[in-house]
């Protein structure tokens, strides 16, 4: 993985194939970077009741289930491999299984491209099949969505990205709670700034700064889609 420097973005670097076309305004030529190429999954993480709605919904809920609404039918559309992973919280906690606060958000669609994985740690591949199930669907690229932002999300796409695997954190498609200010220590740190940092952490070899709306997606190549 190549090291950020401080103030650069994990995507500021122009690719090499880019090409540049003239500034109308000021003459110069302007950078401008291709599409990047589609994924062939995507990985919902922890999208449940508990976290989106109620009391104890992250601050973002609405935009959140808006652009992974957005991902899962556009994943679906095009064949991609979708995952729903399903947090299992200890007993007491919001997302205690098979309490009101456990339930998956979005509905599923079983079938051969569409999956649930209920996993018992941060990491969607911790002591989970999350990992036969990409390998087993030929997957090379992955979108990763859901909450929170520094915590599962980002210890997902980190394992993600240490197996090889092409990483695509959508900015606007994850989200968490606000930190809580520590006398002596900090303010109160806002939810989005949060999840910014949470991103940026993964370095540069994760697409931690497009959009949801700019991902793209295609069947991988063991799904029997073509």
């Amino acid at each position: 993985m190549t090291t950020q420097h401080p103030g650069t973005s994990p995507n500021a670097r122009t690719a090499p194939n880019a090409h540049t076309t003239p500034d109308a305004l000021t003459g110069p030529t302007v950078p401008t970077t291709p599409t990047a190429p589609p994924v062939d999954a995507l990985i919902v993480v922890d999208v449940q009741s508990a976290f989106v709605t109620g009391d104890g919904a992250v601050p973002a809920a609405a935009r959140l289930v808006d652009r992974t609404t957005d991902l899962i039918a556009r994943a679906r559309r095009d064949g991609a491999l979708v995952v729903h992973l399903q947090n299992d919280g200890p007993p007491g906690a919001e997302d205690e299984p098979h309490t009101p606060g456990w339930a998956l958000h979005h509905p599923v669609e079983p079938g051969p491209r569409e999956v649930v994985i209920r996993k018992p740690h941060d990491d969607g591949f911790a002591e989970t099949p999350l990992g036969g199930v990409l390998t087993d669907a030929g997957v090379r690229a992955v979108a990763v969505c859901g909450v929170m932002s520094e915590m599962c999300v980002q210890a997902t796409a980190r394992t993600a990205l240490a197996r090889g695997y092409r990483v695509v954190v959508p900015h606007d498609a994850h989200a968490t709670q606000d930190v809580p200010a520590a006398p002596g220590i900090s303010e109160v740190v806002p939810a989005a700034t949060v999840s910014r940092v949470a991103a940026y952490a993964l370095g540069s070899d994760a697409e931690v700064t497009v959009r949801a709306s700019e991902v793209t997606f295609t069947a991988p190549p063991l799904s029997g889609t073509g």
